[in-house]
């Protein structure tokens, strides 16, 4: 099946890369799991596949409700077809973020020798930016004067500025100074000169080995230190507002998912068991 025109209505209509391809993705695996042309699909075919997905994919409810946003602007709003008055979407389930603590950080940072990698550390725990961000950020974007930097079109295609640490900045500086293209306002902070930037699995890589070598025993990756600088800033006692203008939340309700594991009051109460 051709999606030539399904690609460039998406494009025109600002869609991300990455929800461009997913959306390219789901309709694909759809129509070959129907062995029907889109024209000759109906509403019962979703269901089947949407009922394989969760059976025999043991796909999660985000996954489903993927697959369903991206069926559902192809055949809805791109082919203009109601298929999708029976089809409701998954009830997503309600996980709390892992979070590091403060000391977990440290010892991640200090056990990692390699320049590079120890930026990517301080860069996502101290001001929270996503993977994707962090991959994508130019010298040029980061202000050290003013001590912010700037996310160019990030998720939402919105610009944002995000903080930066005084010790954050003091390694950036003696990392770029020796870099041939440190004057490269253009060149990507974390370079890699096969593809430009490193890509999030090598971030992700970074992340798991530090962890490693620090020897913390817990599934860390990156998104952990995203949550980490939300959740220590609501123990802080940052305001809401701020917070959810740092991260990037288009909605306040995203956010509340970190206070939910702020430890508050009620986590500070000592156990019976330590009266014993």
């Amino acid at each position: 099946m051709d999606f030539k025109e399904f690609e460039k209505e998406m494009k025109v209509r600002g869609f991300t890369q990455g929800t461009i391809e997913s959306y390219l993705f789901h309709n694909y695996k759809f129509l070959k799991f129907a062995g029907k042309s889109p024209r000759d699909v109906n509403g019962d075919d979703i269901k089947q596949y949407l009922h394989y997905l969760v059976e025999a994919r043991k796909a999660k409810p985000r996954t489903i409700n993927l697959a369903i946003s991206a069926l559902k602007f192809y055949y809805q709003q791109f082919s203009n077809k109601k298929l999708f008055s029976r089809i409701k979407r998954s009830k997503e389930e309600k996980l709390l973020p892992r979070v590091l603590s403060k000391d977990e950080i440290l010892k991640m940072i200090d056990a990692t020798t390699n320049p590079k990698h120890k930026l990517l550390i301080e860069l996502m725990y101290s001001s929270g930016l996503r993977v994707s961000e962090c991959v994508k950020l130019k010298i040029g974007d980061i202000d050290v004067g003013r001590k912010v930097g700037i996310v160019n079109q990030g998720k939402g295609r919105k610009d944002r500025l995000f903080l930066l640490s005084g010790k954050f900045l003091e390694d950036f500086n003696g990392y770029i100074a020796k870099r041939n293209n440190g004057n490269n306002y253009d060149a990507y902070v974390f370079n890699d000169y096969a593809n430009g930037h490193i890509t999030t699995r090598t971030a992700e890589k970074i992340i798991k080995n530090a962890a490693k070598k620090a020897g913390i025993m817990k599934r860390v990756h990156c998104h952990m230190m995203r949550a980490s600088f939300a959740t220590h800033l609501f123990e802080e006692n940052v305001k809401e507002e701020y917070i959810q203008r740092l991260m990037g939340h288009a909605r306040r309700e995203t956010l509340q998912r970190y206070l939910s594991v702020k430890v508050g009051d009620a986590l500070k109460v000592k156990s019976p068991l330590d009266n014993l």
